[in-house]
């Protein structure tokens, strides 16, 4: 427990542990990783870790695929897009300040 305490306040998960938090096995997220949907963090022994935005990125993705069906490729654009709309969204607030 002392270890997962120290963990949180630093943001970062080793796989089981982020595997454990999103109630799927460590494969899933090694899967979703090789499609190139996930991006960890490794330490210099090539560890994965996974800080927090990779926790809720990786929710969306379960969400997507068990919740609505989304195959992986289907959620690859559906992220991209989700990105690409941020993106833009800050260029269209950037532009009303400079008015």
């Amino acid at each position: 427990m002392r270890t997962e305490t120290i963990t949180l306040r630093t943001g970062y998960f080793a796989i089981s542990v982020a595997a454990r938090m999103l109630g799927v096995h460590a494969q899933t997220l090694r899967a979703y990783e090789r499609q190139g949907l996930l991006t960890p963090s490794r330490t210099k022994g090539r560890i994965r870790l996974y800080s927090i935005d990779d926790i809720r990125r990786a929710q969306q993705i379960r969400r997507l695929i068990e919740d609505l069906g989304v195959n992986l490729a289907g959620v690859e654009v559906i992220l991209q897009l989700t990105e690409r709309i941020r993106e833009l969204e800050g260029e269209n607030q950037e532009l009303r300040r400079s008015r």
